[in-house]
């Protein structure tokens, strides 16, 4: 779909099919939505029939691939930016296809990220298991989505890359001490699993974290200390981090402190006041760093 991807954490976008279903609070003010409906006329929601792009969209990354391999160097594919792939009303042929043009092109990183990671395995054994270029990502904005779908992804066997996409950040995230299906303190960015579970080569874990805040009309503001508990988070394992904006606010610290019961607020909880600047005016500069992490 794009020669050259505007988003920050990849080279190209690529859809070869258009249409979702909104299911968590991250959808809310979902961009895609709003193209697709008002300047591609693709209806949304359940029972929306999804459409499939081109030919000539599905040829793109043939190209794409030939150009990389020429260069000898790997690109990266963001692909359904206004779809999921892994969405129960898609076919499983059109996913079948998608699979195996993955595969034709294996110069080509292809970044797969969903909000349905609980179907990712199934269907991708269905289209005929991984193919061995698949980054899988699952999207993520609070603490509650991260508990449920965060080690969901780390029993996905068979991508290479799995990594979290914090778009929007809604809230606190505390990914070390993750509970799951009765299980408590799984440790998404170790693979350590309880309190007495070595912290480095328990099991597989998070290679990738980006972040990012929310923007456009209906945008809600993300807290700064999320964003740095995040970043401390990642920086203490060495597990890469990108920051991609603040989105349409930046916010500035409140002139008091505020205790309880004695004890300071937690740094992803002190009081903040936020100004509405725009994305662009409010960059991605966190503690005037720019955080590019990118898995090697």
């Amino acid at each position: 779909m794009a020669e050259r991807s505007a988003i920050e954490w990849t080279d190209h976008t690529f859809n070869g099919w258009i249409g979702c279903t909104k299911i968590g609070p991250g959808c809310d003010h979902c961009y895609a939505e709003v193209l697709a409906t008002t300047r591609l006329g693709v209806p949304w929601g359940p029972g929306a029939q999804r459409r499939r792009t081109a030919a000539s969209t599905w040829n793109q990354p043939r190209r794409w691939n030939r150009r990389a391999a020429a260069a000898g160097v790997r690109e990266r594919v963001f692909c359904s930016s206004l779809a999921d792939v892994f969405d129960n009303e898609v076919s499983a042929e059109w996913r079948a296809d998608l699979f195996r043009l993955i595969r034709e092109t294996p110069n080509l990183d292809w970044l797969l990220v969903t909000k349905r990671i609980g179907n990712a395995a199934r269907m991708a054994e269905v289209a005929g298991g991984w193919p061995a270029n698949v980054w899988l990502g699952a999207t993520i904005v609070s603490q509650a989505e991260a508990d449920r779908d965060a080690p969901k992804l780390l029993s996905t066997d068979g991508p290479r890359i799995r990594f979290l996409s914090m778009e929007p950040l809604l809230g606190p995230v505390d990914l070390t001490m993750l509970h799951y299906a009765g299980l408590t303190n799984i440790n998404a960015l170790t693979g350590a699993h309880g309190l007495a579970m070595p912290m480095q080569g328990a099991g597989p874990r998070l290679d990738w974290i980006i972040v990012g805040g929310e923007s456009g009309p209906g945008a809600r503001p993300m807290h700064p200390g999320w964003v740095r508990s995040l970043r401390d988070q990642c920086a203490s394992v060495g597990v890469p981090l990108f920051f991609k904006q603040w989105g349409e606010f930046i916010a500035h610290p409140a002139p008091n402190a505020v205790w309880k019961n004695g004890e300071a607020v937690p740094a992803e909880l002190e009081p903040v006041t936020f100004e509405r600047i725009g994305k662009k005016a409010a960059g991605r500069l966190l503690d005037s760093v720019t955080h590019d992490g990118r898995p090697a």
